[in-house]
């Protein structure tokens, strides 16, 4: 008999944390937002917009701000949040957050933004890929764009302009 109760209790242990859920929905996608000006709201500069349709709670998402063009005219992508020294001594500061529904893109900085270009004509690109994309072993380096859009096998000749 207590070889039966032992047996049934044994049956009954969960190993439910063992799971690992892999995402085979999120399909990449290239969002833009072009030449925009931040607002000021609550107390900060910002730039809201909202995801249609929302994304899947397990997404990832980097945001790289437009900072200058090459030679022969494409962009130049560098990741946010990034901090910009300036040679007078003062900072700007970009940051972002975001939830399944919407994306706040923020910029501060040690001195008044107001009507400078650290707060007017700015353009963003915002990568939305799987945290854990089936098949893809390999590290990447975030803060490469290009990286990243090879690594995801991203077309971002098809980029969604986010209004």
């Amino acid at each position: 008999m207590v070889i039966t109760i032992g047996v049934s209790m044994q049956s009954c242990i969960s190993d439910d944390d063992a799971v690992v859920y892999t995402d085979h929905d999120t399909y990449s996608t290239v969002y833009q937002l072009s030449n925009v000006n931040f607002e000021w709201s609550s107390g900060g500069w910002q730039i809201y917009r909202n995801f249609s349709p929302a994304l899947y709670s397990y997404d990832m998402v980097l945001v790289y701000i437009q900072n200058g063009t090459t030679g022969n005219g494409n962009p130049i992508w560098q990741q946010i949040p990034i901090t910009y020294y300036l040679e007078d001594g003062n900072e700007v500061d970009y940051n972002f957050d975001f939830s399944i529904n919407d994306i706040a893109i923020y910029a501060g900085g040690t001195f008044d933004l107001a009507g400078t270009p650290y707060v007017l004509g700015k353009t963003f690109r915002i990568l939305v890929v799987p945290a854990d994309p089936p098949g893809k072993t390999s590290p990447v380096d975030f803060s490469n764009y290009q990286s990243v859009i090879e690594h995801y096998g991203i077309n971002d000749s098809k980029v969604v302009e986010l209004n």
